[in-house]
């Protein structure tokens, strides 16, 4: 779809309420990982730079529309002015006076940062008189929360229908990656979905099935599909309750030309600790009293051959226990395989939601794939092919 970007907005003049996922984790009253904010910097100076006073919209963990003050964005202010080198002036509301008061204190190159729009209940109910009534603060609006573009809310989808709207940096480039990913892909085009139940990514599997060329499935989702074939796998997880739903999305892969590719060997063990005492053993060879951690090395080999020979890899979940040695190592390995294959220019590779990201973090791949997008709940819904409102509403 197309959408609007800071490029076709004349910003000049003009106060812009721009909607950023700031919600950070926080320790102690100190921010303990700034990579949200850090992220949004880029649109901040951009907007600034082409003349527009910015203010900034973002909602802080769940307050469920309550002002509850350990909730407040003020607690982020401190970091935020450290990422942008500006001073951040606070609104303790994000309508009405005290809001309007904060804009227009600030001055040439300040930043205004808004409290919580979840401490009004009218927020996730996308309540129109909300959206009117922040609406009333600015010209425009620019939304670069992808992260939280899978919500109607009145900050996201319903401001964007009351002013000019446009994506801003950190959205662009998220859709600019998941156009080439799955919109208009360069073929062969691989989906690594890992995870550990196929209950929470039916929708995304059989959205995939019919839109890329192969198909690999690890995490304890491979097990429920391993036990569908006939294939005992002692005590692993697996929902033996999901056979038929496995068997169905074996069958619609076939019909669509799809190739799934699950593990040929797998690394097993008796108990679920970092360190355990393990072997691997062929995926059809799992011990009746020993539990699938990780898939194995000739599966590695198999994916590599994969990978060489696509175009274009989208990635979401881990192929094995990554939180524990040595269930990391099947992760691990496919993940410096795409990103060689990346940094070699032979693949475009993107990769998402909080597992995947920790994966690819500690495989030390995550650098060289083409682009991380930051969001959970986003990216899958836009795996699973569902329109996002947030996006939408650019159109």
């Amino acid at each position: 779809m197309a959408w609007k970007t800071i490029d076709d907005m004349g910003l000049a003049g003009k106060t812009v309420l721009t909607r950023v996922d700031i919600n950070v984790p926080m320790e102690n009253g100190v921010v303990t990982d700034a990579t949200r904010i850090e992220k949004i910097v880029p649109t901040v100076e951009d907007l600034i730079a082409r003349g527009a006073k910015v203010v900034l919209l973002a909602h802080f963990d769940r307050p469920k529309g309550k002002v509850v003050p350990e909730m407040s964005l003020g607690r982020v202010k401190a970091a935020l002015e450290a990422a942008l080198g500006r001073r951040v002036v606070f609104g303790a509301d994000c309508i009405g006076e005290v809001a309007q008061a904060a804009i227009a204190a600030a001055g040439q190159g300040d930043v205004v940062l808004l409290e919580n729009t979840r401490f009004h209940a009218g927020e996730e109910k996308n309540d129109p008189a909300l959206a009117q009534a922040m609406a009333a603060l600015g010209d425009v609006f620019v939304n670069d929360a992808f992260s939280a573009a899978h919500r109607a809310h009145a900050s996201t989808a319903g401001l964007a229908h009351l002013l000019p709207a446009a994506a801003g940096r950190l959205m662009e480039a998220e859709l600019r990656a998941l156009e080439a990913a799955l919109g208009n892909p360069v073929r062969p085009v691989v989906a690594v979905v890992g995870g550990a139940k196929v209950s929470t990514k039916l929708e995304l599997l059989g959205n995939l099935v019919g839109r890329v060329d192969h198909l690999v499935i690890g995490g304890g989702m491979a097990n429920t599909f391993l036990v569908a074939q006939g294939i005992e796998v002692g005590k692993s997880l697996a929902e033996r309750d999901m056979a038929a739903t496995a068997l169905e999305i074996l069958g619609k892969a076939k019909a669509a030309g799809c190739v799934i590719h699950l593990p040929v060997d797998v690394v097993v063990a008796r108990e679920f600790k970092a360190g355990a005492a393990n072997e691997t053993v062929a995926a059809s060879a799992c011990p009746a009293d020993a539990m699938i951690l990780d898939a194995g090395p000739q599966t590695v080999a198999e994916l590599t051959k994969v990978f060489e020979t696509c175009k274009t890899l989208i990635w979401n979940g881990p192929l094995g226990a990554f939180e524990i040695e040595p269930f990391n190592a099947a992760t691990n390995a496919a993940a410096r395989v795409a990103a060689r294959l990346t940094r070699a220019g032979k693949l475009v590779s993107v990769a998402g939601g909080g597992d995947t990201v920790a994966a690819l973090n500690q495989a030390g791949a995550a650098a060289d794939f083409t682009f991380i997008s930051t969001a959970g709940g986003a990216f899958l819904e836009w795996m699973e092919g569902k329109v996002l409102p947030g996006v939408a509403a650019l159109g």
